[in-house]
């Protein structure tokens, strides 16, 4: 298949998956693998279109990010707490994230991991939704600092690809008693320096080969789906945040479980 198809492709999976729970990077896996390709040749692209998406984030809460902003050079309490509660939470990520990169970048290349990750997580889901009793406080600024470590920290379980980080950011969240809306936006908002780090990290080990054209994906592949996912992305955000706010996850789970199953049987054959 010619590899703009491919770029394309995977740029509309990765719109479509990154903010909802059921594993952007693991579909990204799980789709070069169905399609034929290598996972690890593809792998700098996965992670970087991911930005794509980031940005849809920042377009469509930009008057927030832009209240925050002006917020923190009048030292408001609101936009201190959110910027510290955003803070809190990524830094979790960072730390293990520069401690286990090559054990990372090693689970990156095997699909039955990201099979089995999206069956356990959609049980995880249903658990949470069965017993957990959001009602907490409303907003990201309003959370305690206690509660946004906690989600930091349950982030990191998403570094197993197939797990989702927005499924473990948004169901912690659930699980420690916050909102659904606010759940979902403080994750969509630490989407933001979490990706890009680990997009910048991704790009550092490898810019030698992408300066040079000799990457296994170039910068003109790459272009191609760092623009389809954020337009998939722009979409999705708002559709999303307007079905979880009146309903729940479970489908989502169902999804994971039927997903993970389907994968496993295909990588048996």
């Amino acid at each position: 298949m010619d590899p703009v198809i491919i770029a394309i492709l995977l740029g509309i999976v990765e719109g479509l998956t990154e903010f909802v729970p059921v594993s952007s990077t693991g579909h990204l896996i799980l789709a070069t693998e169905v399609l034929g390709y290598n996972a690890d040749t593809w792998k700098v692209f996965n992670v970087v279109i991911q930005l794509g998406a980031i940005l849809a984030v920042v377009v469509l809460y930009w008057r927030t990010f832009w209240a925050v902003a002006a917020g923190l050079l009048r030292l408001e309490k609101l936009s201190i707490a959110f910027v510290r509660n955003l803070l809190i939470a990524f830094l979790p990520s960072v730390a293990l994230g520069l401690m286990l990169k090559d054990q990372i970048d090693m689970m990156l290349g095997s699909p039955s991991i990201v099979a089995w990750a999206l069956i356990a997580g959609g049980v995880a889901i249903l658990a949470i939704e069965r017993f957990a009793k959001p009602g907490g406080p409303s907003g990201v600024a309003q959370l305690p600092a206690r509660t946004a470590l906690g989600i930091g920290l349950i982030q990191c379980v998403s570094m197993i690809p197939g797990v989702s980080r927005s499924g473990a950011t948004i169901m912690g969240a659930l699980a420690m008693g916050v909102e659904r809306r606010t759940a979902a936006e403080f994750s969509f908002f630490l989407a933001v320096p979490t990706m890009i780090g680990a997009s910048t990290l991704e790009i550092m080990d490898n810019r030698a080969a992408l300066m040079a054209g000799n990457a296994t994906v170039g910068w003109d592949l790459i272009a191609i789906g760092f623009i389809v996912s954020f337009i998939v992305a722009l979409v999705v955000i708002k559709a999303f945040v307007a079905y979880v706010s009146r309903a729940g996850f479970s489908p989502f789970a169902w999804y994971r479980i039927g997903a993970g199953l389907l994968a496993l049987w295909l990588l048996s054959r």
